[in-house]
């Protein structure tokens, strides 16, 4: 029919509607249109019809463009914290000589910085954004009066908004656990301050220490490592996860605008904590690696994630992982990731590459042949359970996650049972089977446990604590849950 089939007809409904809705609204009226630049997807549309379009929506009366990147349908991560910042700006740059009027770029720009740039560089004329303002609803206001410093900075990990909304949940912010949860993390300052230690510097204790502070608490801070962050430090190693850092740098200058006392590099004691004589005691240790019963977990070749991601040693080009989910396929991303460029125009090249992105638009979709780019070891990624790798990791980015795996030759094995590592390497047992993964190091990924001896410490000296975090349950634990008590504790206090 005329709505469908050659390019015009399918052109047709939307320029009816905006020539409509112009004539329904007058001239003196902002109509933005959202249009899709690139649609990521097999016979999607030329970039020859983008420009049709886009020239017979402007002559319909949209007065401004914001680019749309990629269907949902697509397999290419286009909003996800593996896409580089700002990676997809090339393609409003590309549309800007085809049209006189504004058009939005959009898509992993979350800082002022990032947002400035791509406009000096003539990108486009302005910059959307959506999450970054969920993380810090004060953004704008912040950057304009130089204070770029204090943003909280999204880290595009779709924990608390995306995922959440894809199953029809109320949105939230993993880094700021306030969004849309306004009236309930309410930080009114408190009548009656109190002396307030806070034991632990990871992402629990960090949001309980700042809450805390924020109401008008004196809190004391304690973290036995010599720097605060506790797992998101290790999560910045991951490719793909540097961001994470920017939330420590946050949580690091918020405490200090705020005069929390920061003690680092020794674990407080029981006994040192009541000669403080403090009001209130939480405790947010967070956990350390499970140790699974299995013959030989103690051998030379096994190292666990945390020794991994904070020592960084060399292994060698075998490694199988014990345990697939959020962690260990961190794991095998970071054991099989390529030298990352220093350039970031290379960083943004490699990745359209790699995801088989056409920067040309040649052909339909801006879709072309992916470059292959094997790892140089070999990664068997292990797990008791049926199914695919990543129980628990977040719908919107899991099926990137073992596209990229995939991609570089990580072989998954589901339902295994797993029989002792000695100098030969892990045996499995599949499908009745015996199977030797002939491997230079075991990674233990097999979840984790909560340590919190020093609740029990307190206890034997009569003092009562709160336990938040990984410390309190290392049950389906994950950074949303461990920001958000840490915030509700400090409501507590």
């Amino acid at each position: 029919d005329q709505w469908g089939g050659s390019a015009d007809n399918r052109m047709r409904l939307a320029i009816e509607i905006v020539t409509r809705t112009r004539a329904a609204v007058g001239e003196n009226f902002i109509l933005m249109y959202r249009i899709s630049l690139l649609d990521l997807v097999d016979g999607g549309s030329s970039w020859a019809d983008t420009v049709t379009l886009a020239k017979r929506l402007e002559q319909a009366g949209v007065t401004l463009f914001n680019s749309g990147i990629g269907w949902h349908e697509a397999r290419i991560p286009t909003i996800a914290h593996s896409v580089p910042a700002a990676a997809w700006t090339w393609a409003p740059r590309k549309l800007r000589p085809e049209i006189s009027i504004p058009i939005i770029a959009t898509n992993r720009i979350n800082t002022p910085e990032q947002a400035e740039a791509v406009l000096a560089n003539g990108d486009a004329d302005m910059i959307s954004m959506a999450r970054p303002f969920l993380a810090d609803p004060a953004f704008v206001s912040k950057a304009q009066n130089n204070q770029a410093a204090s943003i909280n900075t999204c880290i595009g990990c779709n924990q608390a908004c995306l995922d959440l909304i894809f199953r029809q949940k109320l949105c939230s912010c993993l880094v700021n656990p306030r969004a849309c949860h306004e009236t309930e993390v309410d930080l009114s300052p408190v009548a009656r301050p109190k002396k307030v230690a806070v034991v632990g510097g990871g992402p629990a204790g960090l949001s309980c220490a700042l809450t805390a502070a924020e109401r008008g608490h004196q809190v004391t801070l304690y973290e036995a490592s010599e720097r605060l962050g506790g797992q998101f430090n290790m999560a910045a190693v991951i490719p793909g996860k540097s961001d994470y850092a920017q939330t420590v740098r946050y949580f690091n200058h918020q405490l200090k605008q705020q005069r929390v006392t920061i003690n680092l590099g020794k674990p407080v004691t029981a006994d040192e904590l009541q000669l403080q004589n403090f009001d209130e005691i939480v405790i947010a240790t967070g956990v350390t690696p499970r140790q699974p019963d299995i013959v030989g977990l103690d051998h030379a070749m096994v190292i666990d994630y945390q020794q991994l991601l904070q020592e960084r040693p060399v292994l060698g080009k075998r490694i199988a992982i014990i345990g697939s989910g959020g962690i260990g396929m961190d794991v095998a991303e970071y054991l099989t990731s390529p030298a990352e460029p220093a350039d970031e125009t290379a960083i943004i090249e490699n990745f359209m590459d790699y995801w088989g992105v056409d920067r040309e638009v040649a052909h339909p979709g801006a879709l072309k042949e992916p470059v292959e780019m094997p790892a140089e070891r070999t990664v068997y990624l292990c797990q008791r359970q049926p199914g695919p790798p990543g129980r628990g990791v977040g719908l919107t980015t899991v099926w990137a996650h073992r596209l990229t795996l995939l991609k570089r030759g990580v072989q998954f094995l589901a339902e295994v049972e797993y029989q002792r590592i000695d100098d030969q390497g892990l045996t499995l047992l599949v499908d009745g089977q015996e199977r030797l993964l002939e491997v230079d190091h075991v990674v233990n990924c097999a979840g984790q446990v909560s340590r919190n001896g020093l609740a029990a410490d307190l206890a034997a000296i009569g003092l009562t604590c709160r336990e938040i975090g990984g410390a309190a349950s290392a049950e389906k634990l994950n950074a949303v849950r461990a920001i958000r008590e840490g915030a509700d504790a400090a409501l507590l206090l």
